[in-house]
Protein backbone atom coordinates (compact mmCIF):
# COMPACT_ATOMS: atom_id res chain seq x y z
CA UNK A 1 0.00 0.00 0.00
CA UNK A 2 3.04 2.45 1.19
CA UNK A 3 4.19 1.57 -2.14
CA UNK A 4 1.82 4.06 -4.07
CA UNK A 5 2.60 7.25 -1.82
CA UNK A 6 4.10 10.12 -3.47
CA UNK A 7 8.34 10.43 -2.63
CA UNK A 8 8.18 13.31 -0.19
CA UNK A 9 5.84 11.06 2.06
CA UNK A 10 7.97 7.80 1.90
CA UNK A 11 10.62 10.23 2.96
CA UNK A 12 8.59 10.40 6.16
CA UNK A 13 8.84 6.76 6.86
CA UNK A 14 12.79 6.29 6.15
CA UNK A 15 14.69 5.06 9.10
CA UNK A 16 17.83 7.15 10.55
CA UNK A 17 20.82 6.45 10.47
CA UNK A 18 22.95 4.43 13.13
CA UNK A 19 24.42 5.56 16.27
CA UNK A 20 28.23 5.53 15.70
CA UNK A 21 30.44 4.07 18.42
CA UNK A 22 32.61 5.91 20.19
CA UNK A 23 34.96 4.41 22.49
CA UNK A 24 34.54 5.45 26.58
CA UNK A 25 37.03 8.29 27.89
CA UNK A 26 37.80 6.72 31.09
CA UNK A 27 37.02 3.28 33.06
CA UNK A 28 33.40 2.63 34.21
CA UNK A 29 32.60 2.68 38.02
CA UNK A 30 32.51 -1.42 38.50
CA UNK A 31 35.80 -1.35 36.32
CA UNK A 32 37.79 0.66 38.98
CA UNK A 33 40.05 -0.45 41.47
CA UNK A 34 38.97 0.99 44.76
CA UNK A 35 40.82 1.39 48.11
CA UNK A 36 37.68 0.84 50.25
CA UNK A 37 37.60 3.09 53.54
CA UNK A 38 39.39 3.96 56.04
CA UNK A 39 38.92 5.13 60.02
CA UNK A 40 39.32 8.70 61.70
CA UNK A 41 41.58 7.52 63.64
CA UNK A 42 44.33 8.93 61.90
CA UNK A 43 42.76 12.47 62.14
CA UNK A 44 42.08 12.51 65.92
CA UNK A 45 45.07 14.56 66.41
CA UNK A 46 43.36 17.37 64.84
CA UNK A 47 40.64 17.69 67.14
CA UNK A 48 40.35 19.97 70.30
CA UNK A 49 41.16 18.73 73.63
CA UNK A 50 37.51 18.09 75.54
CA UNK A 51 38.19 20.62 78.14
CA UNK A 52 38.40 23.36 75.73
CA UNK A 53 35.10 22.82 74.26
CA UNK A 54 32.83 25.94 74.56
CA UNK A 55 29.98 25.82 76.16
CA UNK A 56 26.77 24.57 74.01
CA UNK A 57 24.41 27.86 73.41
CA UNK A 58 20.95 27.47 74.19
CA UNK A 59 18.02 29.30 71.51
CA UNK A 60 15.65 30.92 73.07
CA UNK A 61 12.48 29.83 72.60
CA UNK A 62 9.74 31.85 71.36
CA UNK A 63 7.29 31.58 74.25
CA UNK A 64 10.51 32.49 77.00
CA UNK A 65 10.80 35.55 74.28
CA UNK A 66 7.00 36.86 74.65
CA UNK A 67 7.72 35.90 78.51
CA UNK A 68 10.85 38.05 78.82
CA UNK A 69 9.45 41.27 76.34
CA UNK A 70 6.23 41.59 78.69
CA UNK A 71 8.33 41.15 81.95
CA UNK A 72 10.71 43.85 80.61
CA UNK A 73 7.83 46.17 79.70
CA UNK A 74 5.86 45.67 83.49
CA UNK A 75 10.04 46.24 84.59
CA UNK A 76 9.33 49.39 83.10
CA UNK A 77 6.07 50.69 83.43
CA UNK A 78 6.72 49.85 87.54
CA UNK A 79 9.62 52.16 87.38
CA UNK A 80 7.79 55.12 85.50
CA UNK A 81 5.24 54.56 87.87
CA UNK A 82 7.38 54.77 90.88
CA UNK A 83 8.55 57.92 89.35
CA UNK A 84 5.77 59.24 88.82
CA UNK A 85 4.04 58.63 92.45
CA UNK A 86 7.36 60.36 93.97
CA UNK A 87 6.43 63.55 91.60
CA UNK A 88 2.93 63.15 92.23
CA UNK A 89 1.79 65.86 95.08
CA UNK A 90 -2.05 66.89 94.66
CA UNK A 91 -1.34 70.08 97.39
CA UNK A 92 0.73 71.61 94.31
CA UNK A 93 -1.81 71.19 91.33
CA UNK A 94 -2.21 75.17 90.49
CA UNK A 95 -5.85 74.50 88.79
CA UNK A 96 -6.96 72.74 92.03
CA UNK A 97 -10.32 73.92 93.71
CA UNK A 98 -9.04 75.63 97.22
CA UNK A 99 -11.51 73.87 99.63
CA UNK A 100 -10.76 69.79 99.12
CA UNK A 101 -13.71 69.50 101.57
CA UNK A 102 -16.39 71.42 99.54
CA UNK A 103 -15.19 69.80 96.31
CA UNK A 104 -17.24 67.31 94.19
CA UNK A 105 -15.90 65.10 91.77
CA UNK A 106 -18.03 63.94 89.34
CA UNK A 107 -16.40 60.93 86.53
CA UNK A 108 -18.32 59.44 83.67
CA UNK A 109 -19.40 62.68 81.58
CA UNK A 110 -20.49 62.65 78.48
CA UNK A 111 -17.82 63.99 76.11
CA UNK A 112 -19.77 66.98 74.54
CA UNK A 113 -20.85 68.05 77.74
CA UNK A 114 -20.02 71.74 78.23
CA UNK A 115 -19.41 73.57 81.44
CA UNK A 116 -22.34 75.78 81.44
CA UNK A 117 -24.45 72.25 81.09
CA UNK A 118 -22.72 70.80 84.36
CA UNK A 119 -23.32 74.20 86.32
CA UNK A 120 -26.88 74.67 85.20
CA UNK A 121 -27.26 70.58 86.32
CA UNK A 122 -25.12 71.12 89.88
CA UNK A 123 -26.26 74.40 91.06
CA UNK A 124 -29.80 72.95 92.12
CA UNK A 125 -28.06 71.76 95.12
CA UNK A 126 -25.91 74.96 96.01
CA UNK A 127 -24.24 77.86 95.01
CA UNK A 128 -20.83 76.79 92.99
CA UNK A 129 -17.95 78.46 93.56
CA UNK A 130 -15.53 76.70 90.80
CA UNK A 131 -15.99 74.29 88.13
CA UNK A 132 -12.68 72.50 87.02
CA UNK A 133 -13.09 69.89 83.88
CA UNK A 134 -10.14 68.20 82.72
CA UNK A 135 -8.75 68.00 79.13
CA UNK A 136 -5.99 66.29 77.77
CA UNK A 137 -2.73 67.96 77.42
CA UNK A 138 -1.77 66.60 74.36
CA UNK A 139 -4.75 67.20 72.09
CA UNK A 140 -7.37 69.35 74.59
CA UNK A 141 -9.87 66.33 74.59
CA UNK A 142 -11.69 66.37 77.72
CA UNK A 143 -11.11 63.48 79.80
CA UNK A 144 -14.93 62.48 80.90
CA UNK A 145 -14.32 64.13 84.73
CA UNK A 146 -14.44 67.18 86.61
CA UNK A 147 -14.39 69.01 89.84
CA UNK A 148 -17.17 71.20 91.30
CA UNK A 149 -16.19 73.12 94.85
CA UNK A 150 -19.49 74.91 96.33
CA UNK A 151 -19.63 77.48 98.43
CA UNK A 152 -20.89 75.76 101.55
CA UNK A 153 -19.64 72.20 102.61
CA UNK A 154 -23.53 71.25 103.34
CA UNK A 155 -24.49 71.82 99.26
CA UNK A 156 -21.61 69.53 98.47
CA UNK A 157 -23.20 67.36 100.83
CA UNK A 158 -26.62 67.18 99.42
CA UNK A 159 -25.30 66.98 95.85
CA UNK A 160 -22.68 63.52 96.83
CA UNK A 161 -26.13 62.37 98.25
CA UNK A 162 -28.62 62.50 95.96
CA UNK A 163 -27.11 63.65 92.45
CA UNK A 164 -25.11 59.97 91.94
CA UNK A 165 -26.80 58.37 88.98
CA UNK A 166 -27.93 61.34 87.30
CA UNK A 167 -27.93 61.53 83.40
CA UNK A 168 -26.54 63.84 81.82
CA UNK A 169 -26.39 64.21 77.96
CA UNK A 170 -27.93 60.17 78.01
CA UNK A 171 -25.23 59.55 79.89
CA UNK A 172 -25.64 58.56 83.90
CA UNK A 173 -22.46 60.49 86.08
CA UNK A 174 -20.68 58.94 89.13
CA UNK A 175 -20.32 61.89 91.59
CA UNK A 176 -17.91 61.33 94.86
CA UNK A 177 -16.27 63.59 97.22
CA UNK A 178 -12.62 64.48 96.15
CA UNK A 179 -9.71 61.74 98.10
CA UNK A 180 -6.70 63.56 96.91
CA UNK A 181 -6.13 65.81 99.24
CA UNK A 182 -8.97 64.04 101.33
CA UNK A 183 -7.28 60.51 101.84
CA UNK A 184 -4.06 59.60 102.61
CA UNK A 185 -2.00 57.41 100.67
CA UNK A 186 -4.45 58.17 97.68
CA UNK A 187 -3.47 57.26 94.33
CA UNK A 188 -5.23 58.31 90.94
CA UNK A 189 -6.30 55.72 88.12
CA UNK A 190 -3.15 56.45 85.99
CA UNK A 191 -0.42 55.93 89.17
CA UNK A 192 -2.53 52.63 89.77
CA UNK A 193 -4.90 53.70 92.26
CA UNK A 194 -8.75 54.49 92.17
CA UNK A 195 -11.92 53.14 93.11
CA UNK A 196 -12.92 51.63 89.63
CA UNK A 197 -12.83 47.90 89.81
CA UNK A 198 -13.23 47.74 85.62
CA UNK A 199 -9.87 47.57 84.64
CA UNK A 200 -8.10 45.59 86.91
CA UNK A 201 -6.68 43.20 84.81
CA UNK A 202 -8.12 40.04 82.85
CA UNK A 203 -11.71 38.73 83.36
CA UNK A 204 -11.63 36.61 86.39
CA UNK A 205 -10.55 40.49 88.11
CA UNK A 206 -12.41 42.62 86.92
CA UNK A 207 -16.19 43.38 87.43
CA UNK A 208 -18.90 44.09 85.01
CA UNK A 209 -20.99 46.91 86.56
CA UNK A 210 -19.01 49.69 89.07
CA UNK A 211 -20.39 52.23 91.27
CA UNK A 212 -19.92 54.08 93.86
CA UNK A 213 -20.99 51.73 96.75
CA UNK A 214 -19.75 48.42 94.52
CA UNK A 215 -16.78 49.50 93.92
CA UNK A 216 -15.63 49.84 97.72
CA UNK A 217 -17.21 46.79 98.26
CA UNK A 218 -15.64 44.88 95.47
CA UNK A 219 -12.27 46.13 96.02
CA UNK A 220 -12.57 44.69 99.77
CA UNK A 221 -13.15 41.47 98.13
CA UNK A 222 -10.51 41.70 95.77
CA UNK A 223 -8.20 42.53 98.67
CA UNK A 224 -9.28 39.74 100.54
CA UNK A 225 -8.86 37.05 97.22
CA UNK A 226 -5.60 38.51 96.32
CA UNK A 227 -4.72 37.79 100.00
CA UNK A 228 -5.97 34.11 100.22
CA UNK A 229 -3.88 33.95 96.67
CA UNK A 230 -0.70 34.87 97.91
CA UNK A 231 -1.15 32.51 101.13
CA UNK A 232 -2.03 29.76 99.25
CA UNK A 233 1.24 30.22 96.76
CA UNK A 234 3.70 30.40 99.83
CA UNK A 235 1.87 27.39 101.31
CA UNK A 236 2.51 25.12 98.24
CA UNK A 237 5.70 25.98 97.83
CA UNK A 238 6.60 25.69 101.23
CA UNK A 239 5.18 22.25 101.25
CA UNK A 240 5.27 20.60 97.73
CA UNK A 241 5.18 17.14 98.19
CA UNK A 242 2.64 16.94 101.14
CA UNK A 243 0.33 19.30 98.54
CA UNK A 244 0.80 17.50 95.53
CA UNK A 245 -0.35 14.14 98.02
CA UNK A 246 -2.73 16.32 99.33
CA UNK A 247 -4.26 17.32 95.82
CA UNK A 248 -4.41 13.83 94.34
CA UNK A 249 -6.21 13.13 97.64
CA UNK A 250 -8.52 15.73 97.12
CA UNK A 251 -8.71 14.77 93.40
CA UNK A 252 -9.80 11.02 94.11
CA UNK A 253 -12.34 12.56 96.92
CA UNK A 254 -14.05 15.21 94.26
CA UNK A 255 -13.94 12.11 91.70
CA UNK A 256 -15.59 10.29 94.34
CA UNK A 257 -18.36 12.58 95.39
CA UNK A 258 -19.03 13.30 91.65
CA UNK A 259 -19.41 9.74 90.86
CA UNK A 260 -21.56 9.61 93.76
CA UNK A 261 -23.99 12.49 93.04
CA UNK A 262 -24.19 10.65 89.53
CA UNK A 263 -25.73 8.02 90.47
CA UNK A 264 -27.90 10.00 92.90
CA UNK A 265 -28.66 11.92 89.98
CA UNK A 266 -29.62 8.61 87.97
CA UNK A 267 -31.58 7.44 90.71
CA UNK A 268 -33.35 10.79 90.84
CA UNK A 269 -34.01 10.92 87.11
CA UNK A 270 -35.11 6.63 87.41
CA UNK A 271 -37.98 7.72 90.38
CA UNK A 272 -39.43 10.82 88.61
CA UNK A 273 -39.49 8.69 85.31
CA UNK A 274 -42.12 5.80 87.47
CA UNK A 275 -43.54 8.68 88.95
CA UNK A 276 -44.53 10.11 85.66
CA UNK A 277 -45.45 6.81 84.50
CA UNK A 278 -47.33 5.65 87.24
CA UNK A 279 -49.04 9.30 87.09
CA UNK A 280 -49.68 8.45 83.24
CA UNK A 281 -50.95 5.42 84.12
CA UNK A 282 -53.62 6.71 86.99
CA UNK A 283 -54.89 9.06 84.53
CA UNK A 284 -55.66 6.63 82.03
CA UNK A 285 -57.48 4.79 84.62
CA UNK A 286 -59.37 7.53 85.69
CA UNK A 287 -60.19 8.35 82.13
CA UNK A 288 -61.05 4.77 81.16
CA UNK A 289 -63.63 4.67 84.73
CA UNK A 290 -64.73 8.36 83.87
CA UNK A 291 -65.81 7.15 79.90
CA UNK A 292 -67.24 4.15 81.63
CA UNK A 293 -69.71 6.42 84.28
CA UNK A 294 -70.39 8.31 80.92
CA UNK A 295 -71.73 5.75 79.30
CA UNK A 296 -73.64 3.74 81.76
CA UNK A 297 -75.01 7.09 82.59
CA UNK A 298 -75.63 7.16 78.86
CA UNK A 299 -77.21 4.30 78.55
CA UNK A 300 -79.05 4.68 81.72
CA UNK A 301 -80.74 7.82 79.98
CA UNK A 302 -81.48 5.85 76.54
CA UNK A 303 -83.75 3.07 78.58
CA UNK A 304 -85.14 5.67 80.62
CA UNK A 305 -86.20 7.80 77.10
CA UNK A 306 -87.45 4.55 75.70
CA UNK A 307 -89.67 3.86 78.48
CA UNK A 308 -91.17 7.20 78.25
CA UNK A 309 -91.85 6.87 74.78
CA UNK A 310 -93.76 3.50 74.91
CA UNK A 311 -96.20 4.50 77.69
CA UNK A 312 -96.99 7.52 75.81
CA UNK A 313 -97.73 5.49 72.68
CA UNK A 314 -99.19 3.12 74.65
CA UNK A 315 -101.31 5.79 76.23
CA UNK A 316 -102.09 7.23 72.98
CA UNK A 317 -103.32 3.97 71.96
CA UNK A 318 -105.48 3.41 74.17
CA UNK A 319 -107.21 6.60 74.10
CA UNK A 320 -108.01 5.97 70.36
CA UNK A 321 -111.74 5.61 69.76
CA UNK A 322 -112.61 2.99 67.19
CA UNK A 323 -115.21 3.34 64.19
CA UNK A 324 -117.27 0.43 65.68
CA UNK A 325 -117.42 1.66 69.31
CA UNK A 326 -119.67 4.80 67.89
CA UNK A 327 -123.39 4.17 68.45
CA UNK A 328 -126.07 6.75 67.07
CA UNK A 329 -129.62 6.78 68.17
CA UNK A 330 -131.90 7.70 65.71
CA UNK A 331 -134.83 9.92 66.08
CA UNK A 332 -138.35 8.81 66.25
CA UNK A 333 -140.13 8.78 63.29
CA UNK A 334 -144.38 8.24 62.83
CA UNK A 335 -146.01 5.25 64.26
CA UNK A 336 -143.03 4.78 66.36
CA UNK A 337 -143.59 4.30 70.47
CA UNK A 338 -142.62 8.04 72.31
CA UNK A 339 -141.28 5.72 75.37
CA UNK A 340 -137.75 6.87 74.48
CA UNK A 341 -136.89 3.55 73.80
CA UNK A 342 -135.17 4.09 70.36
CA UNK A 343 -133.49 1.04 68.36
CA UNK A 344 -130.16 0.68 68.45
CA UNK A 345 -127.75 -0.45 65.35
CA UNK A 346 -123.95 -0.29 64.11
CA UNK A 347 -122.57 2.07 61.49
CA UNK A 348 -119.58 1.30 59.86
CA UNK A 349 -116.52 2.93 59.37
CA UNK A 350 -117.43 6.68 59.03
CA UNK A 351 -115.44 9.50 58.79
CA UNK A 352 -117.83 12.22 59.82
CA UNK A 353 -121.00 12.10 61.99
CA UNK A 354 -124.61 12.81 60.21
CA UNK A 355 -127.29 14.20 62.81
CA UNK A 356 -130.74 14.33 61.07
CA UNK A 357 -132.97 17.42 61.34
CA UNK A 358 -136.83 16.60 62.69
CA UNK A 359 -139.19 17.71 60.27
CA UNK A 360 -141.80 20.43 59.99
CA UNK A 361 -144.80 18.56 61.60
CA UNK A 362 -142.95 17.44 64.26
CA UNK A 363 -142.26 19.23 67.73
CA UNK A 364 -138.72 20.73 67.76
CA UNK A 365 -136.66 21.00 70.91
CA UNK A 366 -137.81 23.46 73.41
CA UNK A 367 -135.74 24.39 76.42
CA UNK A 368 -138.75 25.34 78.28
CA UNK A 369 -140.42 22.98 77.65
CA UNK A 370 -138.73 20.31 78.73
CA UNK A 371 -138.28 21.20 82.46
CA UNK A 372 -139.90 17.95 83.86
CA UNK A 373 -140.99 16.33 81.13
CA UNK A 374 -139.18 12.95 80.12
CA UNK A 375 -140.37 12.62 76.42
CA UNK A 376 -137.10 14.10 74.97
CA UNK A 377 -133.70 12.55 76.42
CA UNK A 378 -130.58 13.90 75.04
Amino acid sequence: MTQFLPPNLLALFAARDPIPYLPPAAKLPHEKKQKGYDGVGAFLSVFEHPSETPPPTRVETREERLERRRRERAEQTAYKLEQEIALWDPTTNPKATMDPFKTLFVARINYDTSESKLRREFEGYGAIKKICMIFNKENAKPRGYAFIEYEHERDMHSAYKHADGKKIDGKRVLVDVERARTVKGWLPRRLGGGLGGTRRGGADVNIKHSGREDNERERERYRLEQRDRDERGRHDRERPAAGAGRRARSRSRSRRRSASRSRRRERERDREARSRDDDAERKQRRRSRSRSRRRRSRDKERARDDKKNKRRDKERREHKVKPEDIKIKEEPRDGLPLDGNYPEFNMGAMDVQIKQEPHEHEHKYNPDDTNGDDEYNY
